[in-house]
């Protein structure tokens, strides 16, 4: 039986990062990715890829209307493996954290946390405020994981797709679904 886990895309900057999740979770038979796409991730998808939204549900599973707050995710009986939110907004993480869960990726995020489900953020802004900051803060106290795309360089990339690549790769072991290792293994010195 296939594993559900949930992939929310909110309009932060980062649409090439849910592509390659999406991308590489399509390797993954034993998985089954439920898409739920807000108005701004579907702007944003449009403006740093081109991508129509439905080439990019196409590598969806299933996909979840975000108005349809009624839909099956937003149920603490629906089982899954947990949520990602990538990326997630700073506005989505607002609404997380204050409980106002107006659309199906706030509900879904919000039945996550209350069922003890693991909930990757993959927060996206620069520079943070400290609103932001304390909301992030909130969020990690309420259970969520804080996972921000940050660049690293000891993998050597050499290509922005190779550190998209290991970005999610590192969402991924989240879940222990990542594909390639990137474990530090310590400095050669």
């Amino acid at each position: 039986m296939k594993r559900r886990l949930v992939v929310g895309v909110s309009g932060a900057s980062g649409a090439p990062l849910a592509i390659e999740l999406l991308q590489q979770l399509k390797y993954r038979p034993e998985v089954e990715t439920h898409l739920i796409l807000t108005k701004g991730g579907e702007m944003t998808l449009h403006q740093e890829t081109g991508m129509s939204t439905e080439e990019f549900q196409e590598l969806a599973d299933v996909v979840h209307d975000n108005a349809n707050i009624g839909a099956a995710p937003a149920s603490g009986s629906w089982k899954s493996m947990g949520m990602i939110v990538c990326p997630c907004s700073m506005k989505t993480v607002a609404g997380i954290v204050s409980g106002y869960s107006d659309n199906l990726l706030l509900r879904t995020a919000d039945c996550m946390l209350k069922e003890r489900r693991k909930l990757v953020l993959v927060a996206r802004e620069s520079p943070l405020s400290t609103l932001h900051l304390e909301n992030l803060c909130k969020a990690s106290q309420y259970g969520a994981v804080i996972l921000p795309p940050m660049q690293t360089y000891y993998n050597h990339p050499a290509s922005v797709a190779e550190m998209t690549r290991h970005t999610v790769n590192r969402i991924l072991s989240q879940f222990d679904l990542d594909e390639e290792s990137y474990e530090w293994e310590g400095m050669n010195l």
